[in-house]
């Protein structure tokens, strides 16, 4: 099988993204956004799911945080979709219930070309670090509809805001992993269809 990379940029009056990932990699990452807390949590990503993973972003912090994290997931959720290519012999589907700590979080994913994300990760502060935590919700959102994949993610225990989103993003890596895995079984996509 060929390794699956992909490389792509964005840049609008708010944001200047270039991301690169390697589907098939061994867990480095790069990651510069300018929001320590989202740059520790992409890193996590890349770790849990194997993903070789190189963030650089240039945005609009003198605003908020929201432009930034939303682009990045926009340009990820893209990134998945070009590496993934035809997604012919891979799982297709990825779910993965993740312990840390007192903090429980269900991801499950299919990677079916139809976006939608279902999230139920109630948090209880505004910030972790200098992320707001609403723009938690809205990077899954930008990612599982840029990539065309339907996401669920859940908490089923769990107090400790760090410890809930960053369960949140490592669940979500290990689900994807197993989704973007091949199957020998599999010869051509896993669909009735025919296509995903």
């Amino acid at each position: 099988m060929d390794i699956r990379n992909a490389a792509v940029s964005r840049v609008t009056g708010e944001t200047q993204i270039e991301i690169k990932i390697c589907l098939d990699g061994t867990g480095k990452c790069e990651a510069a956004t300018g929001i320590g807390f989202f740059d520790h949590m992409l890193n996590s990503f890349a770790r849990h799911g194997l993903f070789d993973l190189s963030v650089n972003v240039q945005g609009d912090l003198n605003v908020d945080s929201h432009h930034t994290i939303e682009d990045t997931g926009i340009v990820l959720g893209e990134a998945i979709r070009q590496a993934l290519g035809s997604k012919k012999g891979i799982k297709r589907f990825g779910s993965f219930i993740l312990p840390m700590d007192e903090t429980l979080v269900l991801a499950s994913l299919d990677l079916s070309g139809r976006p939608y994300l279902g999230f139920d990760l109630p948090l209880t502060v505004d910030r972790v670090g200098a992320m707001d935590t609403e723009m938690v919700r809205e990077f899954f959102y930008a990612v599982s509809y840029s990539c065309g994949m339907n996401l669920h993610i859940k908490l089923l225990d769990g107090q400790n805001n760090h410890h809930i989103i960053e369960a949140a993003f490592k669940a979500f890596a290990k689900a994807l992993d197993e989704a973007v895995s091949y199957d020998p079984r599999i010869q051509d996509v896993l669909s009735t269809k025919g296509a995903l």
